[in-house]
């Protein structure tokens, strides 16, 4: 049984930083990937980075590259996201997820196999 989870979150200043951890428990699969998104208040849920196991590849999304930095633990299929230089528009419930298929150019949109239940990260001056 897999169980991914999220810790890290909490509240930071305009500029600051927070690093978030995810760990996919039982997850197993060598050839998938695990993923960062996060949802803004009433947005819809975006990709910001997957990892790409097999490879190590990491792919961003625009609005995070330069500022967020995704790292893994490959053995132990865990995965962290840093963040840097917040800004208001970050606000969110940031979600992990773990996949039986490697990132491709569809991980944004597909319906990835297994969640977390989400961190909240939230942004102020």
């Amino acid at each position: 049984q897999v169980q991914v989870a999220e810790s890290g979150g909490g509240s930071a200043q305009l500029g600051g930083s927070l690093r978030l951890s995810c760990t996919a428990s039982g997850f197993t699969y060598v050839g998938g990937c695990m993923a960062w998104f996060r949802q803004r208040p009433g947005q819809e849920r975006e990709g910001i980075s997957c990892v790409s196991w097999a490879t190590g590849a990491i792919t961003y999304s625009d609005p995070v590259k330069g500022r967020f930095t995704t790292s893994r633990e490959k053995e132990t299929f865990k995965i962290y996201l840093q963040m840097t230089g917040l800004e208001e528009d970050d606000t969110a419930m940031y979600y992990c997820a773990a996949d039986r298929l490697t990132c491709g150019n569809g991980w944004r949109k597909r319906a990835l196999d297994y969640w977390g239940q989400g961190t909240q990260v939230t942004v102020s001056a």
